[in-house]
């Protein structure tokens, strides 16, 4: 009994550990009030933390019972437990555990897998619903490089290429309850943009044009974090993301097209970065 008590305390401090450890996990890259997920901003942000919930909620089953059948089998199968040699059957052994992977898979993964499967297709990766030309969203193209984020808008005339284009660095501005379609390049290596509040996070790669999509429903400034281990100074590679009321956001992007204008020197080809937006970002 008393190796059946130390047992059980090392248990019980390992499944405290573990529960602080996830708390800390699922931080966001600035301090938010209270436990679990950052505050989510995004329109179809709980899409993911349902899956995340999810996940979570089987797993802490699944460990519990583990360690409750650890621990019943340590208080049974003590020194004065006479030992009993069983060859048992393979096959019957076989389809035991065939079951229960099957049960365990079927209700957990399956769970997951169809409801990640219908979001990815219908939700995320929708980009279909920015052909409409009607469409009210708004294009922000993005390069990453060590150690920096640079964001180019269109300006007022909503035209990548001309003299009212916006270039900001690691400082993302756009407006709540409107829609934002990136598409984002890397000049260097890997490196992934994410937004912990907005539940988005993409690789930017070299070579090649990804792309993503969100909408904020409110307002606030939230961090912008590199994902990807991109080089020595990985750590400074972070910026902020301004999300504002519409006026407030029309307001800026006026004052910010006029001061393109003036400034405007199409001899600079290093400052006046960009590609020409189409569907696939090529």
């Amino acid at each position: 009994m008393k190796h059946a008590r130390t047992l059980f305390a090392a248990l019980t401090t390992t499944l405290c550990s573990l529960v602080l450890f996830a708390a800390n996990a699922q931080a966001s890259v600035e301090p938010e009030p209270g436990f679990g997920l950052p505050r989510d901003f995004s329109k179809e942000g709980y899409r993911i933390d349902r899956l995340i919930e999810t996940t979570t909620v089987f797993v802490v089953i699944l460990f519990v019972l583990t360690c409750l059948w650890m621990l019943i089998a340590c208080i049974k199968h003590n020194k004065n437990h006479p030992a009993l040699y069983d060859h048992g059957d393979g096959r019957k052994q076989i389809w035991k555990a065939l079951s229960l992977s099957c049960l365990i898979f079927f209700v957990v993964d399956g769970n997951l897998l169809y409801n990640s499967t219908i979001d990815v297709n219908t939700v995320y990766w929708n980009f279909e619903q920015f052909e409409d030309p009607k469409r009210d969203h708004l294009k922000v193209q993005v390069n990453a490089r060590q150690w920096a984020w640079h964001f180019h808008y269109a300006g007022t005339d909503n035209v990548f290429g001309t003299e009212d284009d916006i270039y900001t660095t690691n400082d993302m501005a756009v407006p709540v309850d409107r829609p934002v379609y990136v598409q984002m390049g890397a000049v260097d290596v890997i490196h992934s943009f994410y937004l912990p509040n907005l539940r988005v996070k993409t690789d930017a790669m070299p070579g090649s044009i990804n792309k993503f999509w969100f909408e904020a429903v409110k307002t606030g400034d939230v961090d912008i974090a590199c994902a990807q281990h991109c080089g020595t100074h990985h750590y400074k590679m972070k910026g902020m993301l301004r999300i504002l009321p519409r006026a407030d956001y029309d307001a800026w992007l006026q004052d910010a097209s006029d001061a393109a204008s003036t400034q405007f020197d199409p001899k600079d080809k290093e400052a006046l970065w960009g590609w020409a937006w189409n569907r696939n970002g090529n």
